[in-house]
């Protein structure tokens, strides 16, 4: 798997225009995707950060849904026979606003977290957890403290992404 990714941000953002991801980043990824048990192989991760303007108009595009989110997944993992070398198998749409407000909300949280608390997110719907009703929200929360906590014990979040220059 090849882990690419880009930042959508306009510069009139605040903590969300100043930082970009690290290298590290992917490594990051692939081992999300990998304590998910997404399939191997020679396809792409795409992670993109936008901002609240552009993930409220991919909401409505893509899901019908008004006003921002923190995470948008589209997974072509289903049927890995049509997933060739080279394609996309996993997409990620991250607003880092979404995750700037949420990190000064919560308590045991902070920014850099909540931007890779929505991989994770993303990795688990990729691996067929919901979270549209209670009991399977339950179910995908719990998963994604067990990931969570693993990749706390790897990484340290706050290496994931640096300063811009």
């Amino acid at each position: 798997m090849k882990v690419i990714y880009s930042w959508k941000v306009n510069s009139c953002q605040v903590q969300s225009s100043t930082v970009k991801a690290a290298p590290l980043l992917k490594k990051f990824a692939a081992r999300a995707a990998e304590l998910a048990h997404l399939p191997e192989g020679d396809w792409v991760f795409s992670i993109n950060f936008l901002d609240d303007r552009k993930m409220e108009k991919a909401n409505m595009e893509y899901l019908g849904h008004e006003g921002t989110t923190d995470v948008i997944t589209f997974s072509y993992l289903d049927d890995m026979e049509c997933v060739f070398p080279g394609d996309i198998g996993l997409e990620l749409l991250i607003c880092s606003d979404f995750a700037e407000r949420e990190g000064d909300r919560r308590k045991k949280s902070f920014f850099k977290r909540e931007l890779a608390l929505y991989i994770v997110h993303g990795v688990l719907h990729a691996a067929g957890y919901d979270d549209l009703s209670p009991a399977p929200r339950k179910l995908m929360r719990s998963a994604e403290f067990r990931l969570m906590k693993k990749l706390a014990a790897e990484f340290n979040f706050n290496d994931l992404f640096i300063a811009k220059n």
